[in-house]
Formats: C-alpha cells, structure tokens, sequence
C-alpha cells in the first residue's frame, strides 16, 4: 500500500481539523490518568523501561531480509520557515595543518536541535509541565546552566525494540496529510487494521503524516503554526498499550493546539507524564516505501542517541531495519 498522488495544497495551510478542543480542566485530569510516576526504577529511563532482553529478542527476530533504512533528515544548516535556528557545519583543517604526511581533514558541527530543522530525541528532563518534570522531580531543582541532574539523555542510553509505522497517508490513499490535521485514537486503531499491526508493550510508534513529501513538493511553511500531529485524545489509548517511544516526521504535536495555553500538549502527557521519549522530524518516506514493499509495518528499531551527561536530548539518526 503506497499513498497516490494528489491536488497540491496552499504551503502556508491553516489549522483547519485541529479539534476538538480541551480546556485545561480536561486537560490536567488526562494528565493524571496517564501519569506513570513512581512506577520503575531509574525512573528517569521512564518507559524505556519496559523493553527488556526479551523484548529486544523479539524485535530482531523480525528482521527478514535485512534492508536497513535510515530515518534521520539531512544535517541543514540553511535558514527557513521551519529551520530558524539552522545547524552549523564548517571545515576547521583543510589538510594544510599537520606534517606533510598524511594530510587530514576536519570539520565542525554543532546544532540548537530542539526546533524543528533536526532529527533529534527528546529526553525526559526536556518537557515540564506545571514546573514539574517527570516522575514529579521540580524542575529547577535538577535543571540549570550546567545541564539536567535527572532525565538526562546519558541515562536513557540507546534502545533496541520493535517499531510500528502508522502511515497514515497510505492508509488514507493520498500522498500527505494536511498541516493541522489531528490524529485521533480512532485513526490509530483504523491504521493498525487497513496495516495489519498492532501496537504492543515496550513498542516505538512511529507516525507518518508526509510532511517531508509535502514539503519537498510544495515548499516550506512554519510547522510551530501548523502540522499534523496526534490530538490528546490518542495518548489514553497509546498509554493502554504500553508504549516505549513515540516519534514521527513531525513533532508528534497536532498544530495549531487544541488545548488554551498548552503549545505542546502531547509532549507534556508523553514525556512528563508518561515518560515516553519523543523522536521529532524523522523523513519516513522511504520507510514507507520499505514497509509496503516488504507488506508489513513493524520492523527492528534502533536508537542511538548521543552521550551527553546532563544534555536534554540528542541529535539522532535512528535505523529501521526489516
């Protein structure tokens, strides 16, 4: 199943399917229906927690015919609507520095990669929500100039699981959902139907909507004003089932948010409350070439972010292998 061509779109879109709305009533009380604190040990691993030997075992024993796709986006270092602090790359030694043999180059990089420009991982010291991070530590207590005391990127490790794409686009026959189209719980249950999966304990959910499609085809736009994303109302079942890891070629936000005075609800109720890392801005398009080729949406995941005490997460390039 590939999704189809289809009417190019307006690329600076408006939020139109955003809803319904929450009110931050509503809001807070899913936020303590979801709230896994107290519950592992280190808690700031969180839900990575939950995939053991076992699960690991599992996830390799997927594997089929070994085609391994990376799902990071490009290193972009070139300012725009959804890159407004660009990543840095330069050469410091053109092979004019050392001895005369063997001459050596080198380069530099460096990234502000919490935007939306970068493949990255957030750890759980990254989102507070009502000044608390998870696992109710206070968030100025372990979080200053010198980087994060709990929920540091350095502890989460890597993780090895089985990972699960709900592709949308493809189940819905056309090439990309629209920016600001909410993804709802139903929509989860009916893509793991029509993609013949079901999202287990331990699992990494991996969301394709066809932003990078989207925007290869139509040009650019400010995704902080609209993307696809998941409504609130989706985490209760993703909660049910146990995941480890939630990412997607988005934010996993759903853009403009229907919660006042929340600009990232799912973050908070993921990472806070449940404390599930978030992978942001993967390209998933040729994962979904690779798993409708291969006819089936799980695959080994591997995720290897950098180990960087006290960072709050990490520049990453996680690999689907099927």
């Amino acid at each position: 199943m590939s999704p189809s061509s289809g009417d190019s779109a307006n690329p600076a879109p408006t939020g139109v399917g955003n809803g319904p709305a929450v009110s931050r009533r509503e809001f807070d009380a899913l936020f303590e229906a979801v709230r896994t604190w107290g519950r592992w040990s280190p808690a700031d691993r969180g839900a990575w927690n939950r995939v053991t030997a076992d699960h690991v075992r599992r996830a390799a024993a997927r594997v089929r015919t070994g085609t391994v796709v990376p799902l990071a986006l490009p290193w972009n270092t070139r300012p725009g609507p959804g890159n407004r602090k660009p990543a840095l790359h330069h050469m410091t030694d053109l092979g004019d520095v050392e001895a005369p043999e063997p001459s050596t180059h080198k380069d530099f990089i460096a990234a502000d990669y919490h935007g939306k420009g970068i493949s990255h991982l957030d750890a759980l010291s990254h989102i507070a929500y009502r000044g608390q991070l998870y696992d109710g530590r206070t968030a100025h207590e372990v979080v200053d100039a010198a980087g994060a005391r709990f929920g540091a990127v350095s502890t989460l490790g890597s993780l090895v699981t089985r990972g699960v794409l709900l592709d949308l686009p493809a189940v819905l026959g056309i090439p990309w959902l629209e920016p600001g189209r909410a993804v709802h719980a139903e929509d989860i249950v009916v893509a793991e139907k029509a993609l013949d999966v079901t999202i287990g304990e331990g699992d990494a959910v991996l969301l394709r909507s066809g932003h990078v499609r989207r925007r290869e085809e139509l040009g650019a736009w400010d995704p902080d004003t609209a993307s696809a994303g998941f409504h609130v109302d989706a985490l209760p079942l993703l909660a049910e089932r146990g995941i480890a890891l939630l990412g997607g070629d988005g934010d996993s936000d759903v853009r403009p948010s229907p919660v006042d005075g929340v600009h990232s609800p799912v973050h908070a109720l993921a990472v806070a409350a449940m404390g599930v890392p978030l992978l942001d801005n993967l390209d998933l398009e040729a994962l979904s070439g690779a798993t409708a080729t291969a006819g089936r949406y799980d695959f080994l995941l591997v995720v290897a972010p950098l180990n960087v005490p006290g960072g709050t997460g990490s520049p990453v390039n996680p690999v689907a292998v099927l």
